[in-house]
């Protein structure tokens, strides 16, 4: 019996670090998505965002965040702090193995260090949304301070309510893997921002007209989507948490099947959308219509059945077209349609719950829907604007004409090369 204690312990955290490891590399596809949604000047800011806040949230979620989001005991409101993980430390493997095997899954039964592993991945993830929003104009440092406070206090509160035992779980709310908890926080977090840092120069006219202003790489963007949808196994597989026994291998390749599904959903949605409202097929839409049926299914990935993923995938790639062109015409200039595609497509996500999973209720769903964007937008726009009279937080006009590369970062992502003619052929 031992032996086999050995060899699920070993197996799920196993699985569980590669699951971490996948949602890591999403790092990369936003910084590429994001890359190849900007204007060329502006490319290597939002790059020093993308590996900077990954590397803050590490840092921060150790030091208090993971302690505030998984504390060992508190009122469902309010967590009992405890910041010993910074000191390290694991479950011991005599005790471990001393447990009871009928009651496994009760206990310890995967390395804890894996399980802040792949939260951690998770907290970079809610704070990447906030770099595309912001894009363009926004003072490369005062974005950074914002990541320290959203990683290490606005995220992990109202993760605790949901994930580490608070209100919201004792409540009956269903989020499996995070479309209210990190999509839906994140665009909460960037919505305060954009509210408080304005539209860029020239997006919209004195006559309320709305200039497109296009990315400058496609193909990277696309390539960003594809890592993001690859990454993506992991952030809804891995929140099974475990995988060593029939069941739960199940399980795990149910949620697979139906993250992809989603996906693919959302992108023919999207594109069938577009091409009704703009007569083209629109890549950017596109794009985001796959990730919409992500953030869609992230709430419940498990629940439905492959046909039911891919509507409510489809749904989200719809949602995400019509919300990008309202969004766009109250003027609240958001580069990458993050807001979009985490914010509206994560309500939708939380609310398609119940139709699928007969655990949920609406009722459950719409409180814990209010309470994660109440608190991160409000606790948000505290911390931005705090900033922007403090540090300031938008460059200046002639920081953003030339492009914050220069300004922020010193350098240019796409610098010119001027080669000498010979008099030869």
């Amino acid at each position: 019996m031992e032996d086999i204690l050995n060899l699920r312990y070993a197996l799920d955290t196993f699985y569980f670090l590669v699951c971490g490891a996948l949602v890591m590399w999403m790092a990369a596809g936003f910084a590429m998505l994001e890359a190849g949604l900007v204007r060329a000047k502006n490319t290597a800011e939002i790059l020093t965002k993308n590996i900077a806040l990954f590397a803050i949230a590490s840092i921060m979620y150790m030091l208090v965040g993971y302690g505030i989001m998984y504390p060992e005991g508190g009122n469902g409101i309010i967590p009992a702090l405890d910041f010993s993980f910074m000191f390290g430390g694991d479950n011991d493997p005599a005790a471990v193995l001393a447990q009871d095997p009928a009651g496994w899954y009760e206990g310890d039964y995967y390395s804890g260090m894996s399980d802040f592993f792949f939260q951690v991945v998770f907290v970079a993830t809610a704070m990447s949304i906030v770099s595309g929003a912001v894009a363009e104009r926004m003072k490369l440092w005062s974005f950074l301070w914002f990541a320290v406070v959203m990683t290490g206090l606005i995220y992990p509160l109202q993760g605790y309510w949901m994930w580490g035992g608070g209100f919201l779980d004792a409540l009956g709310f269903k989020d499996f893997a995070g479309s209210g908890v990190v999509h839906l926080a994140g665009a909460s977090a960037a919505l305060a921002g954009v509210l408080l840092l304005g539209a860029r120069k020239g997006k919209y006219g004195a006559n309320g007209e709305i200039r497109a202003i296009p990315g400058a790489n496609m193909p990277l963007a696309t390539l960003g989507t594809f890592i993001l949808w690859l990454g993506w196994f992991g952030f809804n597989g891995g929140s099974e948490l475990i995988l060593s026994n029939v069941g739960e291998a199940n399980a795990v390749a149910a949620v697979f099947v139906n993250t992809n599904a989603a996906a693919a959903g959302g992108v023919v949605a999207a594109l069938l959308a577009a091409r009704m409202i703009f007569g083209k097929a629109d890549l950017t839409m596109t794009l985001n219509g796959a990730l919409a049926g992500l953030v869609a299914i992230t709430a419940e990935p498990l629940a439905p059945s492959p046909l039911w993923a891919t509507i409510v995938g489809a749904i989200g790639g719809i949602l995400v077209v019509f919300a990008i062109i309202t969004i766009d015409k109250i003027r609240i200039d958001d580069p990458v349609g993050a807001i979009s595609v985490h914010g509206v497509v994560g309500m939708w996500g939380l609310m398609a719950v119940p139709f699928s999973n007969e655990d949920a209720t609406f009722s459950a769903q719409v409180t814990g829907l209010l309470v994660i964007f109440g608190w991160v937008f409000m606790a948000s726009l505290v911390t931005w604007f705090i900033l922007k009279v403090t540090v300031g937080i938008r460059v200046s006009e002639e920081e953003e004409f030339e492009g914050v590369d220069i300004g922020e970062c010193g350098l240019e992502a796409y610098p010119e090369f001027v080669g000498s003619r010979g008099s030869g052929r």
